[in-house]
């Protein structure tokens, strides 16, 4: 029998936070929907786009990445993640540290079955 959809959630995860660390922007192109929704905790909208050219740019350099309290809400057709992340980095050369928590909605591409982040938030835990 195939893995649950939180298992495979779960193995996305890893697989997003090993590709922002890397800035590896192939792994980034098959986990982030072309139509992706992110607002980061500034409250800023973001596009696909933006974040893979961050990360293409060098502009975005990601030096830790920890996971904590990850919680998923799997569903039929999608998947609501919250994960707690301690961030150590920078952002156009001014250091980006900080503990944040993301909810993250994941869905299958409809052609490939390749379950993608379409929605994304995060806000900066004080």
């Amino acid at each position: 029998m195939g893995q649950t959809i939180a298992g495979r959630i779960q193995a996305a995860e890893e697989e997003l936070r090993q590709a922002m660390l890397a800035s590896d922007v192939a792994a980034l192109e098959r986990l982030l929907d072309p139509a992706l929704l992110f607002t980061n905790h500034m409250g800023w909208s973001f596009t696909r786009e933006d974040d893979l050219d961050a990360h293409r740019s060098g502009m975005l350099k990601i030096h830790g990445l920890d996971f904590s309290e990850l919680n998923i809400l799997p569903r039929a057709e999608c998947a609501v993640v919250s994960v707690q992340v301690r961030i150590s980095g920078s952002y156009n050369g001014v250091p980006a540290n900080g503990m944040f928590r993301f909810m993250r909605t994941w869905a299958p591409d409809a052609a490939s079955g390749q379950w993608r982040v379409i929605a994304a938030s995060s806000v900066m835990v004080v």
